[in-house]
């Protein structure tokens, strides 16, 4: 946190501008922007923590991490304040909740954990889901061979993408990685174990996350992020740290999914289907050849997405005489819904109504 400031009288009449850093129960750290003119000699630049106005919450508005945000009646002793007003956000993600996002930065290992070709596609499709630019990172290259290392180069262009090879541990390839990062809020996502909270403590030193270990009956991270925070980079711009997670879901429609393949878009640039409809699994006609690596990944995804339009077909159709049943591996069918209503039991209260007006009906007779 930084020091407390003196604020000069001129600007206590300007509003108060800030960006939210994190969020944890119903408090909200702000980093305050600067409301100098040009002529000023110097700028006064603090942290707050901050409250809630209880209208925002009357209205049912959110604060994010990202957010900018007017605050009101700071306590420059104590260092609080208190958030009046959200600002309208030019980007938003629900899952991690952050605001105001223009990147996404994909960390994944080449070693400790396995780097395993299906789950890394898995979180390319979610980060391409999001509309952000993609940038892939690949840690502990100090882990793999050259020649592994120029076989995953090679195969990740054929996938679309410009991976960055750094190493945490000998600092390789970090200077490429922060110009990436400049003046630009990124989100930081990949699964625990990767080195994301080591990543962060070589990006924003005064960050100190702790860090965890690979277990090694399972070959996986443990979570040692519990909340989404943003970082400050030393040379400009702000890092989101989320959670770790092992699956993302995939919650794009069967129709959009295949856009989230560049090797995939590339081929529709160039011609068009037949039917307009398409899903792109021997359709006539289709512009998509499955002559692509992750074409196999790009089926498998699609049968979820089917599943899941299924699923929101049926919670949406109060009609439906059908219930989903989730089986084994993932697998879904659908059995008859059984009319509960008619064998439940009415409640004392009801049968003792019930009589009451029977009573009366007899009484006025």
């Amino acid at each position: 946190m930084s020091e407390l400031v003196d604020i000069p009288p001129s600007e206590l009449s300007a509003p108060l501008l800030g960006t939210v850093l994190a969020v944890q129960a119903n408090f909200y750290q702000v980093r305050l922007e600067s409301n100098c003119d040009q002529e000023d000699v110097a700028c006064y630049v603090s942290t707050l923590l901050c409250t809630r106005r209880s209208r925002l919450k009357k209205i049912g508005q959110r604060v994010m991490v990202g957010d900018r945000v007017v605050i009101e009646e700071p306590d420059w002793t104590g260092n609080r304040g208190a958030i009046a007003e959200v600002l309208p956000r030019k980007t938003q993600l629900d899952r991690p909740p952050v605001a105001n996002a223009e990147q996404i930065l994909l960390v994944f290992a080449l070693a400790e954990p396995t780097l395993d070709a299906y789950q890394l596609s898995r979180f390319l499709v979610k980060a391409e889901s999001t509309g952000f630019q993609v940038c892939l990172c690949l840690n502990k290259s100090d882990l793999v061979t050259p020649e592994e290392q120029q076989q995953w180069q090679q195969r990740l262009n054929a996938w679309g993408y410009q991976p960055i090879f750094i190493s945490v541990y000998t600092n390789t390839g970090l200077a490429e990685l922060s110009d990436r990062l400049n003046q630009k809020i990124t989100v930081l996502a990949g699964l625990s174990g990767v080195g994301k909270s080591s990543l962060i403590n070589q990006l924003a030193p005064e960050a100190n996350l702790r860090v965890g270990e690979v277990t090694g009956k399972l070959g996986r991270g443990r979570h040692t992020t519990r909340h989404v925070e943003l970082f400050e980079l030393p040379q400009g711009g702000l890092l989101a740290d989320t959670p770790g997670f092992n699956q993302p879901d995939l919650d794009c429609t069967p129709a959009d999914l295949i856009h989230h393949f560049p090797e995939a878009r590339q081929q529709l640039t160039v011609a068009s289907c037949q039917f307009s409809d398409c899903l792109h699994r021997d359709e006539p006609n289709c512009a998509v050849q499955g002559d692509w690596e992750r074409y196999d990944h790009y089926l498998g995804f699609l049968e979820e997405a089917i599943a899941r339009q299924e699923r929101l077909n049926q919670q949406a159709d109060p009609e439906s005489t059908l219930k989903e049943k989730i089986k084994g591996k993932g697998q879904t069918q659908y059995e008859p819904k059984l009319n509960t209503k008619k064998y439940r039991r009415r409640s004392r209260r009801t049968q003792q109504q019930d009589l009451e007006e029977l009573y009366q009906e007899m009484e006025d007779l």
